[in-house]
């Protein structure tokens, strides 16, 4: 298979190209130079020539692929790559001069069912599905490596609600058991020992799930696993979180010695739920002027708990870019629309946007 030539392109295109184009232009990225990076999940349609690839180029100085490099839709069928979107991205990343996140190489979720399954319909062995995990693990690694310097390498491993147990009932943990979590980042570290290994998970603001993450992620340490940050995924609402808990999560997982990276920031305008339904009647969707304000006071406390923590914080990213489009448009209520976002659905900075950068 043939590699791409990302090393090269670099060399070749630095950090010229368009993003020259938008240096004038005082975005995110500038305001937080001092501080860290400035993310942003992203399509490939956005990349093509237009307002939303300008805005990202204005505003942002790294770049995560939304769903392109998830397990389902790059590795459909297993002798089979989906490789066009996620080169698509790393390309843009490169030509550019941005950072590029890596985005995820495990997750019970977005996951193809041929993993799990034989010729027959039957369920794998642990063996099988380790050799599976590990192959697909260096293909994509390996292919874009040079490219993408960290990558989310186990997701959302740790269930919700206040039982004992830490680790998720999927698929990899019933075939493999929780050693799946450890064989994954020494995988990845294998076929890239210079990228940045971070384990991600959302809700980790809630006492009792932060304190299952930190129980997982300092087992792995303790036994010598090459994990060298945690992933706050930062999908939180005008209601959550605090700004006590948001520092606690900060700063237990920092007193390990691992980077803490925000990872998929967006501040929904509607109560918080994590499990999909149906749209009721009472569901409007709305952003009123009192939203407006809320969200933009939220934010700025945010930022604030993230820029007094930036010895700790290598990098914030944004899951999507504007209003104009949102996971949030459809979950958990189907068919709502969200206005999660800095920016409008015209790509115009919103009251929050004005909030995060005045300091």
């Amino acid at each position: 298979m043939k590699k791409l030539a990302i090393v090269l392109v670099l060399f070749i295109c630095g950090i010229t190209g368009t993003f020259s184009q938008t240096k004038d232009t005082k975005g995110l990225k500038d305001y937080y130079k001092d501080y860290f990076s400035i993310g942003v999940a992203v399509n490939p349609r956005m990349l093509d020539a237009g307002a939303e690839a300008d805005l990202i180029l204005t505003q942002f100085n790294s770049m995560t692929a939304e769903n392109a490099m998830k397990m389902g839709p790059i590795h459909p069928e297993e002798n089979r790559y989906n490789w066009e979107p996620a080169d698509k991205i790393a390309e843009f990343a490169v030509k550019n001069g941005l950072k590029l996140r890596g985005h995820t190489l495990c997750w019970h979720n977005q996951t193809p069912n041929w993993l799990f399954t034989d010729a027959e319909g039957k369920q794998v062995s642990k063996e099988v599905l380790l050799a599976r995990l590990k192959k697909h693990i260096f293909e994509v690694v390996n292919r874009y490596k040079g490219a993408i310097y960290a990558w989310d390498v186990v997701n959302e491993a740790v269930p919700d609600g206040n039982g004992t147990e830490i680790y998720r009932k999927s698929k990899f943990y019933e075939i493999i058991g929780e050693e799946y979590i450890e064989l994954a980042f020494r995988y990845a570290h294998e076929a890239d020992p210079n990228a940045q290994l971070f384990y991600n998970d959302y809700n980790t603001e809630d006492k009792v799930k932060r304190e299952k993450i930190y129980q997982l992620v300092k087992g792995l340490l303790d036994k010598g696993v090459p994990i060298h940050g945690v992933g706050l995924q930062g999908h939180w609402s005008l209601y959550e979180p605090t700004a006590q808990e948001l520092e606690e999560s900060i700063t237990k997982f920092a007193s390990l010695g691992l980077k803490v990276q925000i990872t998929e920031l967006d501040v929904s305008v509607y109560p918080k739920e994590h499990t999909s339904r149906e749209r009721k009647d009472t569901d409007k969707a709305e952003f009123t002027p009192e939203m407006n304000n809320k969200q933009a006071a939220h934010y700025k406390m945010l930022f604030e708990i993230f820029r007094k923590h930036k010895d700790k914080i290598s990098g914030v990213t944004f899951w999507n870019l504007s209003d104009r489009y949102s996971w949030l448009d459809n979950f958990p209520v189907r068919g709502r629309k969200d206005f999660p976002l800095l920016f409008d659905q015209n790509h115009q900075p919103k009251k929050a946007f004005w909030e995060v950068v005045k300091f």
